[in-house]
């Protein structure tokens, strides 16, 4: 298996070579040279396997450069009940991912948050810190991980690669944008090789930094800069196990089809489950849905692909979806087009010009209905909503951002819902207590380990949005591996 970049201009490398690398040296995301199909015979057989063997049993058709032993090691180490500890439901403590019917056999929600930092990105967060330490130890080899979180990245990352000492993780951050609970959860961190940065602009403008510096070639090798953030494949990769985790879940027999609706900022979730219905999964239709920034769902109504300014950027309830660049988009316009990196180039090159693209009158738009998508938008209202309703009518009390993907699911679906649909869940409600508070009257609980967490001391630096000034950060820092405090920084860089 080789992987390529969607602006081709990039040698094919191993997967050990781009898990290591993040971005492609061209400015492109990697991506499998063909995506492997499941037979059906296969998919009988993967129906009962626990969610180690399945995640093995995928990720082999990823990489052939780890050894299978060491794979399934790897597999084994990161999907236990004890790292996936959170399941809200005691008869369902050992499933790592279970499926709650809302709607018997018609509306699920797939719970993904019970890992150790309440959210989804635990699911392919922990399996990519377990990898990288695995690849560096193969090759004696040291990473300076940079990374952009809008909320829940930042924790699920710094928690799988907390302590690690072949890594050190500067995570970047909008100041003030993110709930209590999920800057409690970084900046209460004490390890030496963890640092947060908080900047001074929105989650976009973090990773328009992340790319650059990325894109700075002699400053990335000379550093070993990797990344995190979805922009790595292994990321989307470790995301495609729960499509089909949980299309096994909620159908009874292989050929049934489902719907997923899935709440989406940096598109990397939903394209996990893009690339999972082209493996050959039965994937009916992929409901995107959208907070106040709109993108994506103007795209999928519209054709035109418009990212807004920090400016223009909302700051919403659901702030982890408070995105208006959308990385792994670029990865499925490769698809859309045919896998045309001359196209691709030309479009990002719009968009880093601080353009628009319109698709609308091209040929490749006009097929985007055999890639399954619809989409939909949530507002504040919508989500007080549906907050509310899951609380009354299912039993159930949902995250700001799950319940955006229950408002489009069900807005989509409508009132006959004839096959199975799953809302994929994006957190743990106990992460965002003031709007909880507003729909319900009352703070969620969480579990004991984390009450309090606010409370803890916090060690952050607050910097402007300036990649220059990010890039000294980083070196400082890479200068003196012996340093356990950021306050040892001089301090020209606070």
């Amino acid at each position: 298996m080789r992987y390529i970049s969607t602006r081709g201009r990039a040698p094919a490398l191993s997967f050990c070579d781009i898990l290591l690398a993040g971005l492609a040296p061209d400015g492109g995301l990697y991506l499998p040279e063909s995506y492997p199909k499941v037979s059906p015979e296969e998919l009988a057989r993967w129906r009962g396997l626990s969610y180690a063997e399945l995640a093995f049993a995928i990720l082999s058709k990823y990489i052939d450069d780890i050894p299978p032993a060491d794979l399934k090691a790897l597999a084994d180490k990161t999907y236990t009940a004890d790292v996936y500890r959170f399941a809200r439901r005691s008869e369902q403590r050992k499933e790592i991912t279970p499926l709650i019917w809302l709607v018997p056999e018609k509306l699920g929600l797939l719970e993904l948050s019970n890992g150790p930092t309440l959210a989804f990105k635990d699911m392919a967060m922990q399996l990519l810190g377990n990898l990288f330490e695995y690849a560096l130890e193969k090759r004696d080899d040291s990473l300076n991980i940079l990374g952009a979180t809008s909320g829940d990245t930042g924790s699920a990352a710094e928690y799988a690669m907390r302590g690690k000492q072949r890594i050190t993780v500067f995570m970047l951050s909008p100041e003030g944008k993110m709930s209590g609970f999920q800057r409690a959860q970084m900046y209460s961190l004490q390890d030496a090789n963890i640092f947060n940065i908080a900047i001074n602009g929105m989650f976009d403008d973090a990773q328009d930094m992340v790319k650059a510096v990325s894109n700075d070639a002699a400053f990335k090798a000379k550093h070993k800069i990797g990344a995190v953030n979805s922009i790595n494949w292994a990321r989307v990769l470790a995301q495609i196990v729960y499509y089909f985790k949980g299309y096994f879940a909620a159908t009874r027999h292989d050929g049934q089809k489902v719907s997923f609706s899935v709440p989406s900022g940096n598109f990397g979730n939903i394209c996990a489950g893009h690339i999972a219905r082209r493996m050959g999964l039965p994937i009916s239709r992929l409901i995107l849905a959208t907070n106040e920034n709109d993108v994506l769902d103007e795209f999928f109504k519209t054709g035109c692909y418009r990212p807004r300014s920090a400016a223009e950027t909302f700051v919403t309830s659901s702030p982890s979806m408070d995105i208006s660049k959308a990385s792994n988009f670029e990865r499925f316009i490769f698809d859309l087009t045919g896998r045309d990196a001359e196209a691709v180039r030309g479009l990002w090159k719009q968009i880093e010009a601080g353009e628009a693209f319109d698709l609308s009158d091209s040929p490749c738009f006009s097929g985007v209905s055999d890639f399954a998508f619809v989409s939909g938008k949530s507002l504040h209202s919508d989500r007080i909503a549906a907050i509310k309703m899951a609380h009354e009518c299912y039993g159930i009390i949902i995250d700001p951002h799950t319940a955006d993907g229950l408002k489009v699911a069900l807005e989509v679906a409508g009132e006959g819902i004839d096959e199975p649909v799953i809302v994929l869940e994006t957190a743990q409600a106990a992460k965002f207590s003031a709007t909880l508070e507003e729909a319900l009257g009352r703070a969620p609980s969480r579990p004991a380990e984390l009450v309090g967490l606010e409370a803890l001391p916090q060690k952050v630096t607050l910097m402007a949005a300036d990649t220059e000034a990010i890039k000294a950060f980083i070196a400082a820092v890479d200068n003196q591996p012996a340093m356990t405090s950021i306050h040892m920084l001089p301090t020209d860089f606070a």
